[in-house]
């Protein structure tokens, strides 16, 4: 699994990598969090997901390396 200081929210059967956020917007830390996450878990899809936004769609954000 991931190492101690790198926490992902949730992963769903070790494919899927979510990290759930609430901010005033998505910045490029935001998505280099992720892909260190999903690097280090040995995945290869995320979902980077704020929930700071009128329409849950879109704050929906697919990466994958």
């Amino acid at each position: 699994n991931l190492e101690s200081g790198f926490r992902a929210d949730l992963i769903i059967e070790n494919k899927v990598l979510i990290e759930l956020k609430a901010v005033d917007q998505l910045i490029p830390i935001h998505t280099a969090q992720v892909l260190t996450y999903i690097k280090l878990a040995g995945l290869r899809t995320a979902l980077l997901i704020d929930f700071n936004v009128q329409l849950l769609k879109n704050g929906i954000k697919r990466l994958s390396i």
